[in-house]
């Protein structure tokens, strides 16, 4: 199969950027996405030219750094996969494929395909986190948790932050992001403790760091590898809701103390 491909160049998070237009040939229909660019950066350091830069690491769709954006969606056109799991059987022979990094403010280019994603760490280290200590590993049946938010709560740490919802959304917005951690965590005894601080923490840092708000569009949904539901921004926001709730509390408490 032969492709021509519009890939995204740029030198450095300063430079100009701008497309670059390339021909692979005798691609096999059963090599993946990262594989056929793999062919062509052979190519391109046999010319002596700068192969393209894109960021990688397992290739099982378990890292979520393959953050690509292909022919217009995020990670291409199949639902619930990532760039690293997509086949080129998945494109017509002699399509031309268009090939972006995300885009978004919150997360500047590096080089090329590579885009800086530690924004969605610094919401994480805000409040994503379990601080209390938890002990050894317990039996089974040590700490109750009914299946129905057991299950719930395996669903939404099944995010794998490759940042496919804030590339979808038109304004760049993490909150489906922000909503499954926050959903895993809430519905655990674990992560009770400091339920009322955890949201408000992530969500300051969501705005200070530039992201945009929810849209209510579905495109995260739509385009979420891992099959994360907008349910989870709903329970984001009853969480918001109830601790904004809790901190008028306090600080009522305290100007009553004075």
């Amino acid at each position: 199969m032969d492709y021509t491909l519009r890939i995204w160049r740029q030198e450095n998070a300063e430079a100009e950027g701008g497309m670059a237009t390339y021909r692979v040939e005798g691609i096999s229909p059963d090599s993946s996405f990262f594989e056929m660019l793999d062919t062509l950066n052979q190519q391109l350091i046999d010319r002596g030219e700068e192969p393209v830069a894109f960021d990688h690491d397992c290739r099982e769709g378990i890292c979520g750094t393959c953050s690509l954006y292909i022919n217009g969606r995020p990670h291409g056109p199949l639902k619930g996969v990532t760039t690293c799991q997509l086949h080129m059987r998945s494109f017509p022979d002699n399509e031309t494929i268009t090939v972006e990094p995300w885009r978004s403010k919150a997360f500047p280019v590096v080089r090329d395909l590579i885009v800086d994603r530690s924004a969605l760490d610094r919401i994480i280290q805000a409040g994503g986190y379990v601080s209390i200590n938890t002990g050894g590993v317990p039996d089974a049946n040590d700490i109750p948790v009914a299946k129905e938010h057991s299950d719930e709560a395996f669903d939404a740490a099944a995010c794998i932050g490759c940042g496919a919802c804030v590339a979808a959304c038109a304004n760049a917005s993490p909150m489906l992001f922000i909503g499954a951690k926050v959903s895993h965590l809430a519905r655990l005894p674990q992560g009770k403790v400091e339920a009322e601080h955890r949201v408000l923490r992530m969500v300051e840092c969501m705005e200070g760091l530039g992201f945009g708000g929810c849209s209510n569009t579905y495109a995260c949904e739509a385009e979420c590898p891992k099959g994360i539901t907008v349910a989870n921004i709903a329970m984001l926001n009853r969480e918001f809701f109830l601790a904004g709730l809790m901190r008028q509390k306090d600080k009522g408490r305290r100007s009553e103390s004075f």
